[in-house]
């Protein structure tokens, strides 16, 4: 495993994370099988476990954390998530001072640890200023209940004030940025995004690198039964397109010239962005984390890349 710099700050995140939004909590993956996937990625060298209050409503929180507590906590990265609603109190979500403050407490006890790694504001709140927010952030640290904070499908606009108020007024800056980034969903990070963030400093941990499944070619040959696409219909109408299966198709002959897997080669494309510090992954078996961990090692040059390019086009 590679390990790189979370943006600009001096903690260490593995290149490649485990994440709990797909498989924990929901009953998605038996407990027992939830459990041999996270000691796999412990085992594969992967340090950072993303979760979120949200996922599975504190249930995945509450799974992962029991496995993760049979390790020493100093050598894991923990990263938790707030904003979306948790109960029907009118208060019990966004990114209040009041929601961040209750929530942070809630997501610990879960976890059964004394801080997270990494506090993401899981969406902008518009009904809340951002410097609220951001003191909020700055008081946790502080507290010592968070040691970095960071942001999760913010606008550029967004990210810059938020960094320039921390700034001007002494608090601790968001370090990390959390967004949608692979081969399929790139446009925005790219244009917008990577701009803002890494002259400031913000590196980006991506989700759904993989584009839900798609780039791994599980879907060539159309959509299997007890698939995501075959259960969630979101999910397949972001990526299931005659023109994506196409492009997935082209990848192939060139993952074979290098002798790994579609699934290694989308990760390492996520990767070859200095910015990026890890891509998330979402494994439902403990040989797909092997498979996805050979990723932080794959560097195939810029011929290679080029006809990735030329395959996406």
């Amino acid at each position: 495993m590679r390990y790189r710099r979370l943006g600009d700050a001096g903690l260490k995140v593995s290149a490649v994370a485990l994440g709990g939004w797909i498989n924990y909590g929901e009953g998605k993956v038996p407990a027992e099988a939830a459990r041999a996937v996270v000691e796999r990625a412990y085992e594969r060298g992967i340090n950072f476990f993303d979760l979120a209050d949200i996922y599975g409503k504190g249930e995945a929180e509450r799974e992962m954390g029991a496995v993760l507590r049979q390790y020493p906590r100093h050598t894991l990265v923990i990263s938790s998530k707030v904003f979306w609603p948790m109960s029907e109190d009118i208060n019990d979500r966004g990114l209040s001072r009041k929601h961040i403050f209750e929530s942070i407490d809630k997501s610990l006890g879960r976890l059964g640890t004394d801080y997270v790694d990494i506090y993401f504001c899981h969406r902008p709140d518009p009904e809340t200023p951002i410097a609220e927010t951001a003191r909020a952030m700055d008081d946790l640290i502080r507290m010592g209940k968070v040691l970095y904070w960071g942001t999760s499908e913010w606008g550029a606009i967004q990210l810059a004030e938020a960094h320039d108020l921390c700034e001007r007024y002494g608090w601790a800056r968001p370090q990390v940025e959390q967004p949608q980034y692979s081969m399929l969903w790139r446009e925005r990070v790219e244009g917008e995004i990577i701009p803002a963030a890494q002259p400031r400093g913000i590196g980006l941990v991506v989700w759904s690198p993989l584009a839900m499944g798609m780039l791994t070619g599980k879907y060539d040959a159309g959509i299997p039964e007890g698939s995501r696409f075959a259960r969630e219909l979101w999910a397949k109408e972001s990526f299931m397109t005659e023109a994506n299966v196409a492009r997935v198709q082209k990848l192939k002959p060139i993952a074979d010239q290098l002798g790994v897997s579609r699934a290694q080669l989308a990760l390492a494309w996520a990767l070859r962005a200095p910015v990026v510090s890890s891509v998330i992954i979402g494994a439902t078996r403990p040989e797909q984390v092997d498979d996805n961990v050979g990723a932080a090692d794959l560097d195939p040059g810029d011929a290679i890349w080029s006809a990735v390019e030329a395959a996406m086009a």
